[in-house]
């Protein structure tokens, strides 16, 4: 005689799985004998639920190693901790995304000193990578070695730094009502970062950021350009670029360009300049040029001299001191350079926009 079949048998197992009050039809579903409930479950479903519920299934979720998803900044160091509630005599290991074991319970497998043991017990096991680089990014493996074999993954995310931005475009002064273009530069994030702009503590609304994947392949270099129309208020304001990123954990870096703007009156020159000399009337001059000679010096010409430059934009005063005492000259107060005795003197007004309350000394 052949061999008896399997079939008496399988349908035996599953009768006798049959939850209370069921018959397994021939259809291979499950009927209720109750009427009223007219329900019907494959066969496979009441299986699969009888067989999840049984002791040995719920055993085995206790041998399910489990661990946590890790980020860190490329530089820094990850802990790796798996743990599992039943070893079931078994010890855990930590692999990496090459599927090289780094560590088997507290054995190390792996040569390298970046990889440490963190702790090792029946019931865990804690790895630690330092300084981590960009290629330690990827999917780590628990492992334990029961019946079948079960494990865990730990998806490890590095975060690229982004370097200090650099900002081109600035070249020389600019003119009063002139548009300003300047660009602002950055590599080495990962994921790619944000730029943004501001002029001291006002926003500047540059254009979006661009993105362009580094030759690693891994990082990103992000670029952002502004244009504004400056004005006589903007001159020596700073321009600042920032980088906003997760692995900068809230210091931005920053850089800064200072602008210098011509006022539109300085620009074309001033158009006539006015000299006194302190505590005596009238003015002594009004001219169109700058320089204020003296022919004939004598100790009486020392004192202090005011001349304010005036042209359609507005006027500036600079304050200039002379002392007569017949040995030496300096500065802009120009005479005999060869001769002990100085005859002649020359002021010269550079004409400046600082303020005011600038003196300068000239001792003939």
């Amino acid at each position: 005689m052949g061999a008896p079949s399997a079939l008496p048998l399988l349908l035996l197992l599953a009768c006798s799985w049959a939850p209370g009050g069921a018959n397994l039809s021939q259809d291979g579903y499950w009927q209720e004998q109750d009427l009223e409930l007219g329900t019907l479950a494959p066969l496979d479903e009441a299986l699969s639920s009888t067989v999840w519920s049984s002791p040995d299934m719920l055993a085995s979720q206790d041998s399910q190693p489990w661990t946590t998803d890790e980020t860190v900044v490329a530089g820094g160091t990850v802990v790796l901790k798996c743990q599992v509630k039943d070893h079931e005599d078994s010890s855990l290991q930590w692999s990496n995304p090459a599927q090289q074991t780094l560590y088997f319970g507290e054995k190390r497998a792996l040569r390298d000193n970046r990889i440490q043991l963190v702790r090792s017990t029946p019931h865990e096991l804690s790895i630690s990578i330092s300084n981590v680089a960009l290629a330690d990014e990827g999917e780590y493996t628990c492992s334990i070695f029961t019946m079948p074999v079960r494990t865990a993954k730990s998806l490890v995310t590095v975060l690229g730094i982004p370097q200090k931005p650099i900002i081109t475009g600035y070249k020389s002064s600019l003119r009063e009502k002139e548009t300003a273009t300047l660009n602002c530069q950055s590599s080495g994030s990962k994921p790619a970062a944000q730029l943004t702009w501001r002029k001291g503590d006002q926003e500047l609304h540059g254009e979006q950021t661009r993105v362009q994947e580094d030759v690693n392949g891994k990082t990103f270099t992000v670029s952002s350009s502004v244009s504004f129309q400056v004005t006589r208020e903007d001159d020596g304001a700073s321009i600042v670029c920032s980088v906003n990123h997760e692995s900068l954990k809230g210091a931005d870096r920053v850089t800064s360009q200072r602008i210098e703007v011509l006022c539109m009156s300085w620009a074309l020159g001033p158009q006539q300049y006015l000299w006194v000399k302190e505590g005596s009337e009238p003015p002594l001059k009004m001219t169109q040029e700058r320089a204020l000679i003296f022919p004939f010096l004598n100790k009486s010409d020392s004192g202090t001299y005011g001349c304010t430059a005036t042209s359609n934009m507005g006027s500036y005063t600079a304050y200039f001191t002379l002392n007569v005492n017949g040995t030496y000259l300096t500065h802009e107060a120009k005479g005999s350079d060869d001769a002990p005795d100085a005859d002649t003197a020359i002021i010269n007004a550079e004409g400046g926009q600082s303020g005011g309350d600038d003196k300068k000394e000239y001792f003939i």
